[in-house]
């Protein structure tokens, strides 16, 4: 095949791809301008949920049904996924007659779909059917039921579930995010549902949780040599180290640039005090302190680390840009 006929080729599937997007695309648009009044009653019944919402489907349609719920999760709805193959063979306990159950089918037939609905009426819980057949089976006995007019699947065939997985999925969040509204859910909310992404490591991590304290904190009394700072920092490895009175106060600081800058001169080690050539007003931080805050204080100040105070002004760990780097916190 020579070049000019593989470059069509390309180009002919990339048509058929925009098709795809074409198809999805307009599919939602139908979806979207035909909400009505379902959408606020559903909606309703979630954010007014004093149990959790439990979305289930079946083949694609559960593929869907498990994110809904993740997503649901993650913005301060109490919801999880149940397979209704599993459900039928004793998971259906896990349903409480203060739930609310969303199934999605989009021909509203699916057996497995089907055959949990009279089990869901007897429980006394809630039933959500998410569809495109108004007179199918699901919404026929759902309290509340979202029917989605027609429109065609991005597959060729017009067979495969496409555009009606991307509609349910996107009406699925919109469930979730206004719901999340609704509650006032918040930043400190996510964070908290979030702990190991970067949103909640911001919001909930203080400088106390990340320093170095104890016999990790390099830290020596007032009147002691260089010689006893040099090896204090170089058992730590903080690239500093704090200088402190007999109350554990501090009196400043020695960076390993000002011991460097010591030993160049040619300094005696062995004579000169710390007292001498610390720094008697260095920046410090609160154990209190968000390792956000602190981490843009550093970089503020152009400094690698910092003394950590207590409540009572006590010398009490040492924390470096690196620790809270190493969190996966940014600014």
């Amino acid at each position: 095949m020579d070049t000019l006929s593989a470059d069509r080729k390309v180009m002919d599937f990339i048509a058929d791809a925009k098709e795809v997007f074409d198809t999805e695309i307009n599919a939602l648009k139908i979806v979207r301008d035909s909400l009505d009044d379902n959408f606020n009653q559903i909606l309703k019944a979630i954010s007014e949920c004093s149990g959790k919402i439990i979305v289930t489907g079946m083949g694609k349609p559960g593929h869907i049904a498990r994110k809904i719920a993740a997503t649901m999760a993650s913005l301060g709805t109490p919801a999880l996924f149940l397979h209704p193959a599993e459900a039928l063979h004793g998971d259906l306990g896990m349903i409480g007659k203060n739930d609310v159950v969303i199934a999605i089918s989009y021909s509203g037939e699916s057996e497995e779909i089907t055959r949990m609905i009279s089990n869901i009426k007897a429980i006394g819980a809630t039933l959500i059917g998410i569809s495109g057949n108004k007179e199918s089976t699901l919404v026929k006995y759902s309290d509340y039921a979202q029917v989605f007019p027609y429109f065609n699947e991005a597959c060729y065939l017009n067979l495969a579930p496409t555009s009606s997985a991307t509609a349910a999925l996107v009406y699925g969040d919109a469930l979730a995010v206004v719901a999340s509204k609704i509650y006032g859910f918040n930043e400190k909310n996510y964070g908290l549902y979030h702990p190991a992404g970067s949103l909640g490591k911001k919001l909930f991590i203080k400088v106390k949780d990340i320093m170095a304290t104890g016999e990790n904190n390099a830290i020596i009394k007032s009147g002691l040599t260089l010689k006893s700072a040099i090896v204090e920092m170089g058992k730590k490895g903080l690239g500093m180290i704090t200088i402190v009175n007999n109350d554990n106060n501090i009196l400043g600081v020695v960076t390993d640039g000002d011991l460097r800058r010591q030993l160049e001169q040619g300094v005696d080690v062995y004579d000169l005090l710390v007292d001498e050539i610390m720094s008697k007003n260095p920046v410090v931080l609160n154990e209190e302190d968000m390792a956000v805050e602190a981490l843009q204080i550093l970089k503020e100040k152009n400094i690698s680390s910092a003394p950590v105070l207590n409540s009572k002004s006590k010398v009490i760990g040492t924390i470096r840009l690196r620790d809270i780097l190493n969190e996966g916190i940014v600014i």
